[in-house]
């Protein structure tokens, strides 16, 4: 007997990578009953265990600090940053699963695969699942839908149109476009990990590694030992970056694993591409021990990837194609609702395999983009949104969007978009007329996107009060409410006090009347120039500090007063986010003062923005 259940739901998310897992707790935190149907056990996607790429985004490898993404995915890795300082992807995997738990308007269904999807009228009406574990068979239902699977399934399966390969310069426009149209994709990466157990260790290679020689992995970096010719490159310049960047390589890979597939379709080729994938891994890893002097005598193998990592498959297509061009002229778009900034990062077509050219093209810029929300919803099916890798781009927009960061914050976006549509009762595109309510929202949850887009929130008493503070350090003015919640270049924006009294630093809040308050959302430093994010790299984790950033304050008092009396005290200890959201029973008052006793090791008190609802 086949057991079945049926399931409605105001909002579904199909897929648990980092795009879906954003989309789905921003929806459920603005009160929409949300599903997330996610085929593995654990979260993530390519940020998860199972793949172990690490959390990249528009700061560019701290290139560009001030733009580093906050929000959802900020906040799940500074959870992550109090509990687990050595970067154990076991605890990371808890964190996320507690984070999509602890959501009351969400549930997750674990090891449940989507088969099959009913449309009607261009809209998807319900998805039949199976859940491998309990081999109960489900059908949901909602008016809303998101595609977080990166390969677009949902919307294939849904009849949504989509693109695969690049765009001809002739039909993009685009200035690095190829002259015709061709279905080359961005290949799909295993990774490895070793480590020095500082003693020689041997290495026998399984049956079927597939070998290779130090000729045809001269453009590969994979050696402690490796002398480094720029000369001879097919790019000098982008060789010399790309060695930089892999240096001490032998303990951690390798991104450049990668393979398209000799198909037409790089996801019905996907389970072949595994298997050479294995074979290439151990294959290198035969070459790195036993083919000569690689500095890797003592390292010996600790963990090898068995589910791929995918770069490119299908991009669905919205009312609007994100383009390199965009990109490159960083545009701004009035319906903006997510950035970008990483580089227009261009994979060989054919990976490891293409030994002759360098395995990535990357063509850099500096600063941000903006991406329109209207690459996030289907253009065809009238109530898809679209989120991560598979979003409405072309070959070299996605280039840039598809990284993790990106695709992130982006999924935050939709899972907010969701809520202001269910909200208003209307299908994505519909909500074209509230998409400014939507972004103060998303400004507000501390995802921040370029000028001119600050905090215009009427409904923050903060935005007309005025401010005074205990001490504030030389050089820093006090721009709690300019509406921008962190440093951008020389703006420092905020207040920083000098130093921490004995009885704390003082903060005064005064409002324009007497208010109503309820929450308070305090956006705190936590010094973008170091990097927190789960990594297997060496070099990433060299970069980062143990514990909490230091700069987030800890404990502090929120005290409501009305013509100088103190209503009550609202006490916070032991804080560790950036943005820091406080609620509390509604109180009538005409100021705030909030008392900073501690930060988490700095010796100032650094606060961006506070905002008072």
């Amino acid at each position: 007997m086949k057991r079945f259940a049926e399931k409605q739901y105001e909002f579904i998310v199909v897929g648990g990578g980092m795009a879906g897992l954003c989309a789905a707790i921003s929806a459920a935190r603005q009160g929409t009953k949300t599903a997330l149907i996610h085929a593995r056990p654990v979260l993530g996607g390519n940020a998860s265990s199972e793949i172990r790429i690490h959390i990249s985004g528009a700061d560019q490898s701290l290139r560009q600090t001030d733009y580093a993404e906050g929000g959802l995915v900020y906040e799940m890795m500074l959870d992550n940053k109090a509990c687990n300082d050595d970067f154990c992807y076991s605890i990371w995997d808890t964190v996320l699963f507690e984070k999509a738990k602890a959501e009351k308007n969400l549930d997750v269904y674990f090891n449940t695969s989507m088969y099959d999807v009913e449309t009607e009228d261009n809209k998807i009406r319900a998805i039949l699942c199976f859940q491998e574990t309990t081999e109960m068979r489900y059908r949901f239902t909602a008016p809303l839908w998101a595609d977080c699977t990166g390969n677009g399934t949902l919307g294939y399966f849904a009849g949504a149109e989509y693109r695969q390969g690049s765009e001809s310069k002739a039909e993009s426009g685009e200035v690095d476009a190829p002259a015709e149209h061709n279905n080359e994709r961005m290949g799909n990466t295993i990774l490895l990990k070793a480590y020095d157990t500082g003693h020689p260790v041997k290495f026998t290679p399984p049956s079927f590694a597939k070998k290779l020689t130090e000729h045809q992995l001269r453009y590969r970096v994979h050696s402690q030992t490796m002398k480094v010719d720029a000369s001879m490159a097919p790019d000098p310049e982008e060789w010399l970056r790309l060695s930089a960047c892999s240096c001490k390589a032998v303990d951690y890979g390798y991104w450049w694993l990668e393979l398209m597939g000799d198909g037409d379709d790089i996801i019905t080729d996907y389970e072949t591409i595994r298997d050479d994938l294995y074979a290439y891994a151990y294959g290198i890893w035969d070459h790195i021990k036993n083919g000569g002097d690689h500095g890797a005598e003592n390292y010996t193998l600790a963990w090898v990837g068995a589910l791929p990592g995918m770069r490119e498959s299908r991009r669905l297509m919205g009312d609007y194609v994100l383009s390199e061009t965009d990109i490159m002229d960083h545009k701004v778009f009035d319906d903006a609702v997510a950035y970008g900034g990483w580089c227009v990062d261009l994979h060989a077509a054919h990976g490891l395999l293409d030994f002759d050219l360098l395995p990535s093209d990357c063509h850099h810029f500096s600063g941000t983009y903006t991406i329109p929300y209207r690459s996030y919803y289907s253009k065809n099916i009238d109530n898809l949104f679209m989120a991560g890798r598979d979003i409405s781009t072309t070959k070299l927009g996605l280039a840039s969007t598809r990284i993790l960061g990106c695709c992130a914050i982006g999924g935050q976006a939709v899972g907010t978009a969701a809520a202001y549509c269910t909200k208003y009762g209307v299908n994505p595109r519909g909500l074209a007329p509230h998409i400014s309510e939507v972004q103060q929202q998303i400004l507000k949850d501390d995802i921040w996107f370029p000028a001119p887009f600050t905090n215009t929130d009427e409904k923050d008493a903060c935005r007309t009060a005025k401010f005074t503070a205990s001490s504030t350090k030389k050089g820093c003015a006090c721009k709690l409410s300019n509406g921008v919640s962190r440093k951008i270049g020389d703006e420092l924006n905020g207040w920083t006090s000098d130093g921490i009294a004995e009885g704390g630093e003082v903060l005064e809040v005064r409002f324009d009347s007497v208010k109503k308050i309820s929450e308070l959302r305090l956006t705190f430093d936590s010094n973008f120039a170091y990097p927190i994010r789960v990594t297997m790299s060496a070099n990433r984790q060299a970069q980062q500090r143990i514990g909490i950033p230091p700069e987030l304050v800890r404990d502090f008092d929120i005290i409501p007063m009305l013509e100088g009396k103190e209503l009550k005290k609202i006490e916070v200890r032991g804080n560790h986010q950036r943005l820091c959201v406080t609620d509390f029973d509604a109180v009538d008052c005409d100021a705030l003062k909030l008392v900073f006793k501690a930060t988490n090791g700095a010796e100032d008190v650094t606060v961006f923005e506070v905002r008072a609802y």
